[in-house]
């Protein structure tokens, strides 16, 4: 089949990896790609999500901007996936804590995601409101976080697709399915992988606190989550 660009990606085929480190925000995007890679190129900048492709050590990665929220995760996960061949997303992102074990700059490597979205049903008629990242992923990062001894926190965390709720029972979903803290784009990108036949995983870090009502500022968001960044890139090195 002949390879054509997207209206949401300007990339050639050649110029995105077969696994993408994908953050929510584009400046972070920038950020890693400043930071952490060798020899990198802005290969894709449309509505300003961009990508860069350089080198972390001797591997090939891009990195690239999912935008905010369940829908945006899956048009770009999609896209990557289907029409660049790209095997591997690793999200990293931000999330709140619903549990005191969990604090401000903790990390978490998503089990699995809870959520009432209906983005799975309507893309393909899944019912199910549960879906796990991928095993193979998830051992690669345990083992690159315990490698870099870094802490790392291992459970389930409900996407959402609504920010600001007006009457938010947040102990429900703690209590009902195990979920320790809520975020907006895991569970998108974990379904498009299990349809596609990919493999997906959520490496976050907590940006806020339900139960200290600490916040981190935006600026500290996009800088000072070097861990997560790590573990996420040092993974990919055995994938």
């Amino acid at each position: 089949m002949e390879f054509k660009k997207t209206p949401h990606i300007n990339a050639e085929k050649d110029e995105i990896s077969d696994i993408v480190i994908m953050p929510g925000d584009p400046l972070r995007a920038k950020m890693i790609a400043e930071t952490y890679l060798s020899n990198y190129k802005l290969v894709s900048q449309v509505r300003n999500i961009f990508a860069y492709t350089g080198y972390y050590k001797d591997r090939k990665i891009t990195v690239m901007a999912s935008g905010m929220g369940i829908p945006s995760m899956g048009i770009y996960s999609y896209e990557l996936f289907k029409f660049w061949d790209v095997k591997t997303i690793i999200r990293v992102g931000s999330f709140g804590s619903y549990v005191s074990h969990l604090n401000v700059f903790d990390v978490l490597l998503v089990d699995k995601s809870y959520s009432d979205s209906s983005y799975a049903k309507i893309q393909n008629g899944f019912n199910g409101n549960l879906i796990s990242g991928s095993s193979e992923v998830n051992d690669a990062i345990k083992k690159a976080a315990l490698e870099a001894n870094i802490p790392l926190q291992f459970g389930n965390v409900n996407t959402s697709d609504v920010f600001y709720r007006e009457n938010e029972d947040y102990q429900k979903l703690v209590e009902e399915h195990k979920c320790l803290g809520v975020e907006m784009e895991a569970f998108a990108l974990f379904h498009n992988a299990k349809v596609l036949g990919k493999q997906a995983a959520a490496v976050l870090t907590c940006s806020d606190s339900f139960i200290t009502k600490e916040v981190t500022s935006s600026e500290e968001r996009e800088k000072k989550l070097k861990d997560m960044i790590v573990v996420a890139l040092e993974s990919s090195l055995s994938l």
